[in-house]
């Protein structure tokens, strides 16, 4: 009986196969001679490698419209099983961290954005980026990008607008024969900041997948997600709209003011001109020379001719009084008298005052009634 607990003791010793160190796993694994880098993980199989993406947006920290583009920071994230370098005969470990020199040994997707404009990787102080190694070959994969990245607007409604702005991931070189790119499904994508200078970020956005393709070379991975954008009104509010109304009531105040008073009214009316001309122009410094109306082209055309139709009604009036008085000073002479038409025409002119005192402030604020409607409901 002894001798048998003795001999199963001992094949049980040269069964139990030696756990070797990190170092040495990774030696293993990096062995020339059963690894390459240069091919991807199911290049042999009859499917592809599948790689799935998260996206972690850690600043959206600029929005520009005249070169329609959207800066960002992120963490990407990838993920992928590679057989390759699954570990769990070598060592107990759950997970292999690897140093910026060993991930260059590792094969890793050829993953970049389509819409991108500018971009850079982060080294300070080293290059931003991790890899992690599991039991069973899956691969995790982390690096910091700054990213530039074009965005199309429609500023129909500037500045009441919302913006779609887009993030594009492809394969520039695997066609879906070899790597296929799937979102994360938990949270594809991460956010830390949403609220920006001029725009909130929505909690909700777009996610698809989406196919490439090529007459030449193929159909290649493709990932789409669409980031909604709420431009904050509170700037231009201040800025802009109150300013604006301020200016288009300070040019009724030339209603109020006698016929007689030509330079007051007249320096009233010019400078309420060339203060909304100069507002509109300011308005404007920001945007695209784009083609169609915007709504701040209709907001500010509309104050305009507000202030300017202050002006042309004081000038109507002026010059029917003053026509009317040079036709009676000239029978006034001849009779000595002052005409009874003289005081009638510049109790007309008054009339006109009065009306347009009721009639200006009335239409200003149909208009908007009628803005404010369209442009935010629509």
């Amino acid at each position: 009986m002894d001798i048998i607990v003795i001999i199963v003791f001992f094949v049980g010793l040269v069964n139990v196969e030696p756990k070797l160190s990190r170092q040495e796993v990774l030696k293993n694994l990096m062995n020339n001679t059963t690894y390459d880098a240069t091919i991807a993980p199911d290049f042999e199989k009859d499917h592809p490698t599948n790689v799935t993406i998260q996206i972690k947006l850690t600043n959206l920290h600029s929005v520009s419209e005249i070169s329609m583009d959207f800066s960002i920071d992120i963490f990407l994230r990838q993920k992928w099983v590679d057989e390759r370098l699954s570990f769990e005969h070598l060592t107990d470990d759950k997970s292999l961290e690897l140093d910026q020199k060993v991930m260059d040994k590792i094969w890793v997707p050829d993953t970049y954005f389509a819409n991108e404009k500018r971009g850079l990787f982060h080294h300070i102080t080293v290059p931003n980026k991790m890899m992690h190694l599991f039991r069973n070959g899956t691969v995790f994969y982390s690096l910091r990008v700054g990213l530039t990245l074009s965005c199309v607007m429609d500023l129909s409604k500037y500045p009441l607008d919302s913006q779609t702005c887009p993030i594009q991931i492809e394969s520039y070189g695997y066609t879906v024969d070899n790597v296929k790119f799937n979102w994360e499904p938990i949270e594809p994508i991460v956010f830390d900041e949403k609220e920006l200078a001029q725009f909130t970020l929505f909690d909700e956005y777009d996610i698809k997948s989406c196919f490439r393709r090529s007459n030449t070379t193929g159909e290649f991975a493709c990932l789409l997600a669409e980031l909604h954008l709420q431009r904050n009104r509170g700037y231009y509010i201040i800025q802009i709209f109150i300013p604006s109304i301020l200016i288009v009531t300070l040019s009724w105040v030339s209603f109020w003011l006698d016929i007689d008073a030509i330079p007051a009214r007249i320096s009233l009316g010019v400078l309420t001109v060339l203060t909304m001309t100069t507002q509109s122009a300011g308005a404007r410094e920001s945007l695209p020379k784009v083609s169609y109306v915007k709504a701040i082209d209709v907001w500010m055309s509309v104050c305009l001719i507000f202030v300017f139709a202050s002006l042309l009604e004081f000038a109507y009036v002026n010059v029917q009084a003053r026509r009317k008085n040079k036709e009676n000073n000239s029978t006034d002479k001849k009779h000595f008298c002052r005409s009874d038409s003289v005081l009638t025409d510049r109790v007309k002119a008054r009339q006109v005052d009065k009306l347009s005192r009721l009639i200006f402030p009335l239409a200003f604020i149909i208009f908007n009634l009628v803005f404010w409607i369209y442009y935010l409901v629509s």
